[in-house]
């Protein structure tokens, strides 16, 4: 008998069976896109000085 791994939802924390679920890490798409929406609205953001922006790509 095999025994499925769970891990806890990163958005909402709930148990979620990580094996066969097209979601994963997530436990619904609708905790996928919330998570994207985070990224996307820049709530998400990685620590780093702001790279200077040359006047050649700005063209």
């Amino acid at each position: 008998m095999k025994t499925l791994k769970k891990r806890l939802c990163p958005q909402c924390h709930k148990d979620v069976v990580w094996e066969e679920n097209p979601y994963r890490p997530f436990c619904s798409e609708r905790c996928k896109l919330i998570d994207l929406g985070a990224w996307v609205t820049e709530e998400y953001r990685i620590p780093g000085e702001k790279k200077a922006v040359d006047e050649e790509e700005t063209e």
